[in-house]
This record gives structure tokens, sequence and C-alpha cells, in this order.
């Protein structure tokens, strides 16, 4: 069927909204692309004549598919070379979706999407719908097909795996640049027990290179672990410079709301290490170098102006 102009509007209007939970539900936003663009042509399909409320009949359909795409995802996760973590988004892309209250804003950050990879695909898409998009229980138990008080249950066993796990600082810009600076400083000083001051005695870090690039498959825990492998990371190497392209320059940026380096070289993103910040200091470092997942990240990158770089490594 063709779509008039209404008709299109009707959807544009919802785009962004519709990004935003698939890119919560996925953690990859050339997945969510895909997922809204499907969503378009079931759009493009259905007897809009008969759709009381096009916003919901979309939510349902994009959720559905991602419910779809999760499932799919669990078995190429089980072949996925070293750990999983999620695509990072520089603040101001609209696939962030709304970050206005403290809920929204953990529903996206690096640590919560990572989290998420624990729950079921009805968990993850009750959580999400819940927390960053204020959805009554009625209405995600239609969307979901599921009954109110299984939407409840969903919901309890999701906040059970996520929201009690830590307690996170809320960061602003200028408080997100000032943790980078001085875990940047300590990272180059090349002394282990000045970082390890930085982080919490559980500290954990863990790095995404797809098999891609040379990235650690395990965690490293605790504090004096992760401070001595960030040490030999920082540590000038000529294998380095050629896995790079040359010297990168570090920023601190502000990535899925928390502080983060931001590594470039040549005007492109080579690598995000994002921050998990708890009032008792750093309590993970989530590092992603596969280029596949760091491509929006570049655009969005070569999009903006930037100041100096904190520093320049290697």
């Amino acid at each position: 069927m063709s779509l008039s102009p209404d008709d299109v509007e009707v959807f544009e209007r919802s785009r962004a909204r519709l990004e935003a939970i698939a890119y919560r539900l996925l953690g990859s936003t050339s997945d969510a692309e895909d997922a809204v663009q499907d969503t378009f042509l079931r759009w493009q399909a259905a007897d809009r004549e008969h759709v009381e409320t096009p916003q919901a009949w979309l939510t349902r359909v994009l959720t559905n598919l991602c419910l779809n795409q999760l499932t799919s995802a669990r078995a190429r996760r089980e072949t996925y070379v070293g750990t999983w973590l999620p695509e990072p988004v520089l603040a101001g892309d609209r696939m962030l979706g709304p970050v206005d209250s403290v809920e929204q804003r953990e529903s996206v950050s690096m640590a919560v999407l990572t989290l998420m990879e624990r729950l079921s695909p009805n968990e993850r898409a009750v959580y999400v719908l819940r927390e960053a998009f204020g959805y009554a229980h009625g209405e995600i138990a239609e969307i979901l097909g599921v009954t109110e008080a299984n939407c409840q249950q969903l919901y309890r066993r999701a906040r059970q795996h996520v929201g009690a796990d830590r307690v996170r600082a809320e960061v602003d810009g200028a408080a997100a640049r000032k943790i980078v600076t001085e875990f940047l400083t300590a990272a180059n000083s090349g002394e282990v027990q000045r970082l390890v001051q930085l982080l919490t005695d559980d500290a954990t870090s863990v790095g995404d290179g797809g098999g891609k690039v040379p990235a650690r498959t395990t965690p490293v825990a605790g504090a004096l672990a992760v401070a001595k492998f960030l040490r030999g990371l920082f540590r000038p190497s000529d294998v380095k410079r050629n896995l790079v392209g040359g010297s990168p320059a570090l920023y601190a940026e502000v990535v899925n709301g928390g502080p983060a380096v931001v590594v470039v070289t040549d005007g492109r993103v080579v690598g995000v290490m994002s921050l998990e910040v708890t009032p008792e200091g750093v309590a993970a470092i989530h590092t992603q170098v596969n280029p596949d997942k760091l491509e929006r990240a570049t655009r969005q990158w070569s999009a903006a102006e930037h100041g100096e770089p904190l520093l320049h490594v290697w």
C-alpha cells in the first residue's frame, strides 16, 4: 500500500523514539536502524485505517522485531570472539533518546546495557519500556502479549539483575572531564599505586575487539590487577602505533551518559574507554575497539568540533 504524506509524517514523528528503544534493546545502532526500517515497511503494508493509535502500533511492531533479533543474537554471541560489549554512542546522538531523568540516563549507560545481556528478551523489553519510556505495565503487557501480572514479575526480575548491583554517580560534562583527566594522568604516570587509588577494590576491566583488533578475551578483576593491566596498555610500543595507524590522541568525552576516553587517530575513532563511576571510585572500564562498532562514533566525531586532546600516547 502506498503511503500518504500524512502517513509518512506519523512515522517520522515516532522515528527518534523508535530508534532509542531499539538501541537500548539491541545495544547496536546498525541493528537498531534495521529494526526501525523493518517497522517502517510493516507500517507501509498495514491497513492503517484500522490502526487506532499509531504510536502504540509502531512500538509493538518494533519491540517484537527487536525480540526476534535478541533471540537470534544470543546464538550469534556464542561464537563471538572474546567479550561482546554494546556499541558506544557519543553525547548528542538522537539514538540515545530521552536522558532527562536518572532512570533514562541509567538505561542507556554502558554499565546497564552490558548488565542487560543477562536478561531474557522479555525481561529486557519490559525494563527498557518501563524505565526509559515510562510505559505502564498494562501497555507493556499488551505489546508483549503477556498478562499484566507476568509483566510486573518480569520487571521485578530485571530490576534485581540490573538495578541492585551498584549505586552509580551522576556525572555531568565538567565532572566527566575531571574524572577522565585524573584517570589518564594516573594511567600514564607509570605509578601503579596512583591508579589503584582511583579504582574500587573490586574494579573490573573488559574489552571488545570482536576478533578484529587484539583485546583481552577475559575480564581483569581487582584494583591492582586492573591498574597493572592499564599501565601495560599505556606503555608505548611500535606494535601499538602500527595497530592504530599512528600516535593516537586521547579526549575526555561523555559517552552513553558517562565519562569516557575517546581515542582518535587521524580523525578516526579507534577506541572508546567508558568509565563506570561510583561514589567509591571507578568500578568498571568497558573498552570498545571493534572497528565495526566504532563507525557511527567516527561519523559523530567528524561532524563536531572538539577541543585539544588531553594526551597523546605511544
